[in-house]
């Protein structure tokens, strides 16, 4: 029995090259970066050189990048940052259904504190409709927050239409992409956005570091108030060995080629699942407009968790993994109306750049086993 890592989109190992800049970093990044002597300069290069790589696979400049703790963190920065920077009383925001837990905590706190809260609805796949987006708009709008791609499903938003719709109106647009880089094109003048959300852990980084991008020229109230570091945005000294190591995986994101790979495997493991299985397992998400690595099926009238329980050397997820360890469905399966018996047996399986097609022939296998 091997151990199999099929989770790749709840947190990714950190990739070799990065591990190295991180050793080189802690031997001579020791010093403040905001300090003018022998030991802050490099330190400060090391910062500014990963600026430049976090800004390449987004296409945009080096001083848009703010750089953050985490995914979490930069989208409670873009929602509160515009709350406490629009200067209404009762400021108007909209999101989807289907969104991750931290856009969707944030957005309940704002609303304790008189935000307003549009939650669209998405249909059986996960996707959103623009035309509810341009219905919902409103003379109070301040912001509009919809992920590129779902963490569960894998569904990707039409973000540069709901974005275009956004801008038509003087809205400002965020979206949450923490699943897209390293995936998919995430350049932000093609999306449109004026915000997007980057999470290290997601793309090869390690824990604990992420970046926000802030399109030029929009004003947010700072997350964090302290010092004038990241421009007077992220008060905080930054750290040279977490900020190189996000500018290294960046710039390994930057070549989709390896998902091209990675999907012809996805594809492979799902037409093996409907061979083995039939109408007993069901696809979640869209059919075609879905991330390349991710596959959320579910087993019809089984349980999820207790089937990865059967399989203990498969890393895989029951659906997000800050929802992991709950035997209930869903909330993204429920607001796609996934119906109860069928939801409760998903079970998302995220490749990587790393899975082998020996892997997924041994998942099905024992899939097989622990079924029959």
């Amino acid at each position: 029995m091997r151990d199999i890592y099929l989770d790749f989109n709840a947190s990714t190992p950190v990739a070799h090259e990065v591990a190295d800049i991180m050793r080189r970093a802690l031997e001579t990044g020791h010093g403040n970066p905001s300090s003018g002597h022998w030991a802050g300069v490099p330190a400060r290069q090391m910062v500014e050189h990963a600026r430049t790589q976090v800004a390449d696979p987004l296409g945009c400049a080096p001083q848009e990048i703010v750089f953050t703790s985490g995914g979490s963190e930069a989208n409670n920065h873009a929602l509160k940052g515009v709350f406490f920077a629009s200067g209404k009383e009762r400021p108007h925001f909209i999101t989807s259904s289907a969104e991750h837990p931290a856009i969707v905590a944030p957005l309940r706190f704002l609303e304790r504190l008189g935000a307003q809260v549009t939650w669209l609805p998405v249909d059986g796949t996960g996707m959103v409709d623009p035309d509810d987006l341009r219905r919902a708009i409103t003379g109070d709008t301040v912001l509009v927050t919809i992920m590129h791609a779902n963490n569960e499903t894998g569904t990707i938003q039409p973000i540069a239409e709901c974005a275009a719709i956004a801008r038509e109106h003087g809205v400002r647009f965020h979206t949450d992409a923490a699943q897209s880089v390293g995936k998919i094109p995430t350049r932000v003048d093609e999306l449109g956005v004026d915000l997007l959300t980057m999470a290290g852990h997601k793309f090869h980084a390690p824990k604990g570091v992420g970046a926000l991008f802030i399109r030029d020229g929009l004003q947010l109230e700072p997350f964090i108030h302290g010092a004038g570091h990241e421009s007077g945005r992220r008060a905080g000294t930054e750290s040279a060995m977490l900020t190189a190591a996000l500018g290294v995986a960046a710039s390994l994101a930057s070549d989709l080629g390896p998902m091209e790979r990675v999907q012809v495997l996805r594809d492979r493991f799902w037409d093996a699942l409907k061979n083995a299985f039939g109408d007993r397992v069901v696809l979640n998400g869209h059919p075609e407009r879905r991330l390349p690595n991710t596959l959320n099926v579910a087993f019809v009238g089984r349980v999820g968790a207790e089937i990865l329980v059967a399989m203990p050397e498969v890393a895989a997820s029951t659906g997000s993994a800050c929802h992991s360890g709950r035997d209930q469905l869903s909330p993204v399966l429920e607001a796609m109306g996934t119906e109860p018996q069928v939801g409760m047996g998903a079970i998302r399986f995220s490749l990587g750049r790393t899975t082998t097609a020996n892997e997924i022939d041994h998942v099905v296998t024992r899939l097989r086993r622990v079924l029959s």
